[in-house]
C-alpha cells in the first residue's frame, strides 16, 4: 500500500481532560506561546486552536469567523459536530494547516478527502490546498493499486454509502477492471491464505475473492454485478467468491453449537442486531446466487439453509435454498443435511431435510434422455448411501419418535436402495437409543429392512443382534439358508456362517420365551395380530427352519460333494 506524507513540523497536538455537567470532554491543543483565539467542538472533543493558519486554508472557517470582531479577547466559539470523518479527520485537516506531518494512506484517505472538502479547503481558498493534494494522491497512487482501491472503497462506504459517488464508484470501476485482468498479467499484491498455496506460485483464477469479502454486502453485491455483466468470468468463479464472503459474514450454526444460544439469552439486543445483520447478508448472497447448474455445490446451498433457518430469513429465501439444494443434494454429506433449530441448536429440523429430498426425488418425475437418467440413477444411489447416514445421527436422539422415524425412512422409494446396510445400521442404532420401545415398534421398524438386500457381513451382524425381533431373525436366518443352499446347488463349497449357527440355539429358546409374551402384545397392538393357528405355523416353520440349519451346518463339506455328484450323475440317467 502507498502512503502520501505532508508537512514537516512534529506534532505538538497534546491532551487534556475536562468534565462539564457530568460529561467528560477530551480537549486537544497545540504547543504555543500564543493563546488560543479558536474553540472548535466535533463531537466530545473540543479543539484550543489559533484562527491565523486556520483561516488561512479553510475557507468554511473564514465564513463563520466573518462576524467576530478581531478585537474580542475571548476564544471565538464554533461547532464542526457533522463534519465526515469525525474528529480524526477534522484533527488531520488542523495539522495540515499548521504545517504539521501526517501519513496519508489509503485508510484515511477518503475521510480526510471528506473532511477537506467539508471545510472547504481548496484552490480557491489558497493555492496547494488540502483536496488538490488528496485528490491527485486518490488518481495517481490508490486507484492504482488492488489493496488501496478496496480500502478505499471500504472506507468510502462507511462514511456516506452512495452519496460520495465521486470516491465509491472509481474504486469499483478499478476494482472491477482488476478481476477481469487475466491471472498471468496480475503483478500487485493480494490477500490469498488456501491450503497449498505459495507465493511462487501463478495466481489462481480466484485470487480476488479474499480481498473483496471485507466490503460491504452492498458494494461487494455492486462489484459482483459489475463482474457478472462482463460475461468474462465463468458463473463457478461467481460462486467460489459468494462462499469466500458467506464463510466470513455467517456464522454456520452447525458449528457455533449452543453458544449462540447462550449469547442470544445473555445479551437479546446485540444478538437480535447481529441476526437482522446476517438475515440481510443471506438474503443478498442467495439473490446472487448465478442461474446456472454447478455455479455452486450443494454443500454450500446447504449451509445457506442452515443460516437461513437459524436466522430466521424469508420464506421466500428458504424455498429458494431448498429447491436449490434439492437439485444437488448428491453433492451432499450427511453432516450437511443437520439442520440446527433455532430455538434449540442441540436439536434438528428434520422438516426441512425432508423437504429438500422431496425437492431432489421430483426431479424423476421429469422426462430425461437415457444419457441423464443414468446421471440420476447413480445420483440416487449416492442420495440414499447419504440419507441413510443421516438417519443413523438422527437415531440418536432420544426425544425422536418411532413414527417420525419410520416416515424419514419412507420418505425414498423402495428402488433408490441398492442395499439396505446403511438402514440396518440406522435402526440399529435407533433400537439401542431407545431401548424402551414396544416390541410391535420394533417389528414396525424392521420390517423396513430388506434382508436380502444386506451384505453377508451385514447379515451375519443382524443374526447376531439381540435388538433384532425373532421374526427378522427368522427371515434373516431363510435367507443365509437360500444363500448357502444355492451355492451348493453351483457345486460351490460355502462354508456354514458361524452367526448363523450360533444363532440357532438362540433361536430356540427365545422361540419359548418370546412367543407367549409377543402374543400377548400383539393382541394388544393394531399390527400384525396372527390367529393362533398362524402362531403355530410360524412356530412350525422356526422348529423346521432351525432343524433345517442345524443339519447343514453339520453336513460334512465332503459327504456334500459327493451327494452331489451322485444327484448330477442320476438326473444324467434319467435324460437319457
Amino acid at each position: 500500500m502507498k502512503y502520501m506524507k505532508l508537512g514537516t513540523k512534529p506534532d505538538t497536538f497534546y491532551t487534556e481532560e475536562a468534565v462539564s455537567f457530568e460529561l467528560l470532554w477530551l480537549i486537544r491543543s497545540v504547543v504555543s506561546d500564543v493563546p488560543a483565539d479558536l474553540i472548535i467542538h466535533v463531537n466530545n472533543t473540543k479543539y484550543q486552536l489559533h484562527k491565523f493558519p486556520l483561516l488561512l486554508k479553510c475557507g468554511l472557517l473564514q465564513r463563520l469567523c466573518s462576524d467576530t470582531d478581531d478585537g474580542d479577547e475571548d476564544p471565538v466559539p464554533v461547532a464542526l459536530h457533522d463534519i465526515p470523518g469525525g474528529e480524526e479527520a477534522f484533527e488531520l485537516c488542523a495539522k495540515f494547516c499548521y504545517g504539521i506531518s501526517v501519513s496519508i494512506g489509503a485508510a484515511n484517505l477518503v475521510p480526510a478527502m471528506l473532511a477537506a472538502r467539508f471545510l472547504r479547503m481548496t484552490e480557491a481558498v489558497a493555492k496547494g490546498n488540502l483536496v488538490a493534494k488528496l485528490e491527485a494522491f486518490f488518481d495517481s497512487c490508490v486507484l492504482q493499486g488492488w489493496k488501496d482501491s478496496v480500502a478505499a472503497l471500504q472506507a468510502a462506504w462507511r462514511i456516506s454509502g452512495w452519496s460520495e459517488s465521486r470516491i465509491v464508484q472509481p474504486c469499483i470501476d478499478s476494482i472491477v477492471e482488476k478481476i477481469l485482468t487475466p491471472p498471468a498479467k496480475v503483478t500487485w499484491s493480494y490477500t490469498y491464505t488456501r491450503p497449498g498455496y505459495t507465493r511462487k506460485s501463478a495466481p489462481a483464477k480466484d485470487w480476488w475473492t479474499e480481498d473483496i469479502s471485507e466490503l460491504d454486502v452492498e458494494v461487494f453485491r455492486s462489484v459482483i454485478s459489475t463482474v457478472r455483466a462482463s460475461l468474462q468470468l465463468p458463473p463457478p468463479l461467481i460462486g467460489e467468491a459468494l462462499h469466500v464472503y458467506t464463510c466470513k459474514h455467517l456464522v454456520d450454526p452447525l458449528r457455533a453449537g449452543a453458544g449462540a444460544g447462550a449469547v442470544a439469552n445473555g445479551q437479546a439486543a446485540q444478538a437480535e442486531e447481529a441476526l437482522a445483520r446476517q438475515r440481510r447478508v443471506l438474503e443478498s448472497i442467495v439473490t446472487m446466487i448465478p442461474a446456472e447448474p454447478g455455479s455452486v455445490t450443494g454443500r454450500f446451498l446447504l449451509r445457506l439453509l442452515r443460516v437461513a433457518n437459524y436466522v430466521g430469513a424469508s420464506s421466500s429465501t428458504r424455498a429458494q435454498l431448498v429447491r436449490q439444494a434439492g437439485s444437488q443434494l448428491h453433492e451432499a454429506g450427511a453432516a450437511d443435511l443437520l439442520i440446527p433449530l433455532p430455538s434449540d441448536p442441540q436439536a434438528y429440523d428434520v422438516g426441512a431435510a425432508e423437504a429438500v429430498l422431496q425437492h431432489f426425488l421430483a426431479q424423476f418425475q421429469r422426462p430425461a434422455p437415457p444419457d441423464e437418467r443414468r446421471r440420476m440413477s447413480a445420483a440416487m444411489g449416492k442420495v440414499a448411501r447419504t440419507f441413510d447416514e443421516y438417519l443413523r445421527t438422527i437415531a440418536l436422539d432420544r426425544d425422536f419418535p418411532v413414527a417420525k422415524f419410520v416416515d424419514l425412512v419412507e420418505c425414498l422409494p423402495d428402488i433408490a436402495r441398492s442395499d439396505h446396510d446403511g438402514l440396518y445400521y440406522a435402526i440399529d442404532a435407533y433400537l439401542k437409543e431407545h431401548p424402551e420401545l414396544s416390541k410391535a415398534d420394533k417389528k414396525r421398524l424392521c420390517r423396513l429392512i430388506d434382508c436380502r438386500k444386506l451384505s453377508p457381513d451385514v447379515r451375519a451382524q443382524a443374526i447376531s443382534n439381540d435388538q433384532m425381533p425373532l421374526r427378522t431373525i427368522v427371515q434373516l436366518l431363510f435367507v443365509e439358508q437360500e444363500r448357502t443352499m444355492g451355492a451348493a446347488s453351483h457345486g460351490t463349497a460355502v462354508a456354514p456362517d458361524r452367526a448363523s449357527a450360533d444363532a440357532i440355539s438362540r433361536l430356540t429358546a427365545r422361540t419359548n420365551e418370546d412367543e407367549p409374551a409377543s402374543s400377548s402384545a400383539d393382541h394388544k397392538s393394531d399390527v400384525h395380530r396372527p390367529r393362533r393357528d398362524h402362531a403355530r405355523v410360524a412356530d412350525g416353520a422356526t422348529t423346521a427352519m432351525t432343524r433345517s440349519l442345524s443339519a447343514s451346518t453339520k453336513t460334512p463339506l465332503a459327504g456334500r460333494k459327493e451327494r452331489t455328484t451322485e444327484e448330477r450323475s442320476s438326473r444324467m440317467r434319467n435324460k437319457e
